[in-house]
């Protein structure tokens, strides 16, 4: 993989997984980059469009939910990497919340 092409896996750990919120925090972030990103749900074989918050919201994505995140084209290693590390944080919730951790 270069930078033009990068893939991560991520289980997710936020209590309710990609509810509304973190739907539109993902998609959000996703569309800040030009490459083109894609998600896939437990090895299901079916990749779903990373900025699309029907997408991501109609997957029902739950707690312990393996989440493979891939992007193609320019920055896809900075999208694939900031899209990991806000499921990391549990989409930022705490702080969004005041709830500073």
């Amino acid at each position: 993989m270069d930078a033009t092409d990068c893939q991560a896996e991520i289980e997710v750990t936020h209590g309710v997984g990609l509810h509304a919120r973190p739907s539109v925090t993902f998609a959000r972030l996703a569309k800040s980059f030009p490459c083109k990103v894609e998600i896939e749900v437990n090895a299901s074989g079916v990749w779903l469009n990373g900025k699309s918050i029907a997408k991501i919201m109609g997957a029902k994505i739950r707690k312990g939910a393996i989440l493979k995140i891939r992007a193609e084209g320019g920055r896809a290693d900075e999208a694939v990497f900031a899209l990991k590390s806000l499921v990391e944080r549990d989409f930022d919730e705490d702080r969004r919340h005041g709830r500073i951790l």
